[in-house]
This record gives C-alpha cells, structure tokens and sequence, in this order.
C-alpha cells in the first residue's frame, strides 16, 4: 500500500538532512502536544507561546460532564460506548475510539520509542519494500485500543494483550479500535476481542485483551 508522500524532490535530501528534517519536526510536535495538555488544564505558559503555542492543537477545556476521561483529546477524535456505568458491564458491552494517525504522530513515536526503522520515516527507503512507501508503526496503531479500553467507565487495567498484524495502515488514515467485552472471568476481569479497523473497514489488527476495570477513584 502506498502512503502520502512529499514531491519527488524530497528523495534526493541526504540521510542525515533527512534526520534533521525529522527531528525537527519532533520537536514542533512535542510542543504542540504539550500546548494542548497545558490548554487542556486551563493553564497557559509564556515559555509555551515562545515556542509556537499560536499553531498548537488545542483539546477541549476540562468540564462537569459526565465523561470525565474525555477532558484531555482532540476535536478528531471520536468514542462510542454501550454503557456508562460500571455496574452494566458484562459480555456483549463495547467501547470504540476513532481517530486520524499523521506524521506528527509517527514522527514522535519513533522518537519516544526508539523505534526509527527507515519504513516508518524515509520515503525513497520505503518505496522499495513490499508496501510501497511509508507506513505507520505497527504499535502505534496498536495504542488505539489501549485508547479505547481507557474510554470504558471506570478505571482500566491492562493484564494481557494478544495481536495479530493483518494489514498496514498508511500516515493520515483514520482508525478506529473496537473492544468488545466476551467473558466476564470474575474479580472485576474481563476478556475482550480487540481490534482496530481503517476506513475502508477491513481490520488491520486483532487480538484479544485480559483487563481490570474498577470503579474511578474519588478525587
């Protein structure tokens, strides 16, 4: 599968530029990042707005609504659930989280994880491979239903998580992670099938999940 690439004239730049174009970006994204979990919080920082808060994504400022979790995201961001409530969880209960994985995302996981495989950040390198161009991690993808299983009511606990990679998926496609509560094994853990699918609905990940989901603590 192909992905977004830049004009042909991007190829010729040197490895080593090319880091530096990368890392730089990095850098911009941690910025923006950290802009919007300042904004986010209500809060506001003048080192921040030196640093280019003007161009950072802001999420939606904490508020009472019933949704807690959904105080620190993004307006592209998508959720939906079956209950709301701790006390209806049971098997057949879901919980999906949609949302657009771009190059900044990719960028900055590579930097955070150490993951820099040139499949993920160099255009002429990945157009050579099997996939054709560039593709996101698939971890990162993967991180979409640790996002999901956090949208369940209550507090989530990862114990165990099997995947299974089935397709790449492409930077700036939007995904979406469904989890699916299948077997309530007792003491508040649940088995789930997890997967994630890309826009076209064909699934790029499965797997299933162990996790604890406990009543939030009072703050």
């Amino acid at each position: 599968m192909s992905s977004n690439r830049p004009d042909a004239a991007d190829t010729a730049v040197p490895p080593s530029e090319h880091w530096s174009s990368v890392s730089k970006h990095v850098v911009n994204s941690y910025v923006e990042a950290n802009n919007a979990v300042l904004a986010a919080m209500g809060l506001s920082s003048s080192a921040a707005a030196d640093a280019g808060s003007d161009t950072a994504r802001r999420g939606p400022e904490t508020t009472d609504a019933p949704i807690t979790e959904l105080a620190f995201g993004d307006d592209t961001w998508l959720m939906e659930r079956s209950i709301d409530s701790c006390d209806d969880l049971g098997v057949g209960e879901y919980v999906r989280f949609t949302k657009p994985i771009e190059e900044a995302d990719v960028s900055a996981f590579a930097r955070v994880s150490g993951d820099t495989n040139r499949l993920h950040l160099e255009t002429a390198f990945a157009e050579k491979t099997r996939f054709g161009g560039r593709i996101v991690h698939g971890t990162l993808v993967a991180g979409t239903i640790s996002a999901a299983l956090a949208r369940f009511p209550g507090l989530t606990i990862y114990l165990s998580q099997d995947l299974e990679f089935r397709e790449p998926v492409e930077i700036g496609e939007t995904v979406t992670a469904t989890c699916e509560i299948i077997e309530v094994l007792g003491n508040t853990r649940y088995r789930l099938h997890t997967m994630v699918e890309n826009t076209a609905e064909e699934t790029v990940i499965d797997g299933e999940a162990v996790v604890v989901i406990q009543e939030r603590p009072e703050t």
